[in-house]
């Protein structure tokens, strides 16, 4: 494997990031920031992750509001 000293995603996976985001904000706040439906209609980790693995656009959303949150 090789190392990715600038991308700070590199070895976070995609369900440590939905956890984080999760306890940071909440179910409501994330549907409110990210206006999506898996997290507004009856939302899960599970149902949010088999979404997001397959919406690039959704995951990119997410992945920039953890970074930002991170900071």
């Amino acid at each position: 494997m090789e190392e990715q000293p600038n991308n700070p995603l590199h070895g976070v996976k995609l369900a440590e990031i939905l956890q984080f985001l999760v306890a940071m904000y909440g179910w409501e706040e994330l549907g409110v920031r990210i206006n999506i439906n898996c997290f507004k209609s009856n939302p899960s980790i599970n149902s949010s992750l088999k979404f997001l693995r397959k919406t690039q656009w959704a995951r990119d959303k997410v992945e920039n509001l953890y970074l930002r949150s991170i900071k």
